[in-house]
Parts: structure tokens; C-alpha cells; sequence
């Protein structure tokens, strides 16, 4: 179950122990018994009753999905979870090595200044092209800055934290720089993760 349904044991945690999803992330389930389970995190040991208890093993099953379920819908969760990331590819991929460029070269003015690795190397070619970015720096890297940023946090609440992916662990980190650098980009690779996954339970039902 540890490794299958770690998701799971996550939602357990922060849905009847009340525990972070933080401190959750690393959720691992280390006893069980008829009246409940122990699941180990770096928040500690926390007991997860199993109300009503069971009165034999072959209820396990059913009565851990039911409360799995309980947890889903008591968090505002959705039944998917996604647990890999997708790099932009294509045209995409093209938008986030532009993205990626333009943040670099305009984080500071003194790029477009003299003595700076930038304007040595190419826009000592062009110094009227430099001054102009260097009047626009400001109106080209806040606005960035915030757009990009406002994005990444909107990843976070409507698609990461939704789809149970674990705050702070690689796979969040990966979304969430990746929508800081490129925005909606990520938004729809992510999206298309969902939908794949969702038709694959679907058909599973059948």
C-alpha cells in the first residue's frame, strides 16, 4: 500500500489527523489493525481510527476505498492524481526557451550596460537596440514577474494541490518552476495529463 496508494495514505492524514500536506508528503503506513491505522509522516505517528472497526480482513478493502473517498471530497480533491510531469515539446518548447531567455536577459539592467557578458558579446553590435532595452528593462520584467508568478500560484491551488500532487516534492517542483517560467504552457500539458488519465479509469470501469 506504501508505494500503490501513497496518495491515499496523504489524504488520510491531512483529511482525519489534520496534518499538512506538507508534512504528509511522505506519508507511510507502518501498522493496521481492525480499529485503526498507523501512518508515519514527517509530522510523527498518527492513528487513523477505522470507524465502525472491522470484524474481519475481507472488509479492509472496501472500508479503506470508502474512506479514501471521504477524504477525497472532505479535502475538495479529485479522484485523479497525476504522478509524472511532461516537458514542453515543439512549438511549446520553442515559448519556454524564449521565456526562460527573456527573464535572464532582462532580470537586470546592467545587461544591457557595457562591460556586461551580454552587450561585450553581441549588443555591442547594435548599441542603439541596447539602450532601448534598457530604458523597457523595468516595464518588461515586473510585469513578467507578476503574471508568471500569479500563474504559478493558480497551478498550485486549481491543478496541484487538486490532483494530490505532494507540496514541495520533486514532481511539484518540476510544475511549478516550469508554470513560473513558461505559464500556460504548463497549464495545458498538465490538464492533458488529466484528461488521459481520467479516460483511463473510465475504460477500466469497463
Amino acid at each position: 500500500m506504501n508505494s500503490e496508494h501513497q496518495d491515499s495514505l496523504r489524504r488520510y492524514l491531512e483529511h482525519y489527523s489534520h496534518v499538512s500536506s506538507f508534512s504528509a508528503r511522505d506519508a507511510k503506513l507502518t501498522d493496521v489493525t481492525f480499529s485503526s491505522m498507523i501512518i508515519q509522516s514527517s509530522h510523527g505517528y498518527c492513528t487513523v481510527p477505522i470507524d465502525p472497526p472491522l470484524t474481519s480482513w475481507s472488509q479492509a478493502r472496501e472500508r479503506v476505498v470508502a474512506m479514501d473517498a471521504e477524504a477525497t471530497a472532505g479535502l475538495g480533491r479529485s479522484d485523479i492524481t497525476v504522478k509524472k510531469y511532461k516537458r514542453p515539446k515543439g512549438f511549446m518548447a520553442v515559448v519556454f526557451v524564449a521565456a526562460a531567455c527573456t527573464f535572464v536577459v532582462f532580470s537586470k539592467r546592467s545587461n544591457f550596460e557595457a562591460g556586461s557578458f551580454l552587450y561585450d558579446h553581441l549588443l555591442k553590435h547594435t548599441p542603439g537596440f541596447a539602450k532601448w532595452c534598457y530604458k523597457i528593462q523595468p516595464l518588461v520584467i515586473y510585469p513578467m514577474l507578476t503574471l508568471h508568478g500569479w500563474e504559478a500560484y493558480h497551478m498550485q491551488k486549481s491543478r496541484l494541490e487538486k490532483h494530490n500532487v505532494p507540496f514541495m516534492s520533486k514532481l511539484w517542483w518540476k510544475w511549478f518552476l516550469s508554470t513560473c517560467i513558461e505559464g500556460v504552457g504548463s497549464f495545458m500539458r498538465f490538464d492533458r495529463i488529466v484528461r488521459e488519465e481520467s479516460e483511463k479509469k473510465e475504460r477500466a470501469k469497463h
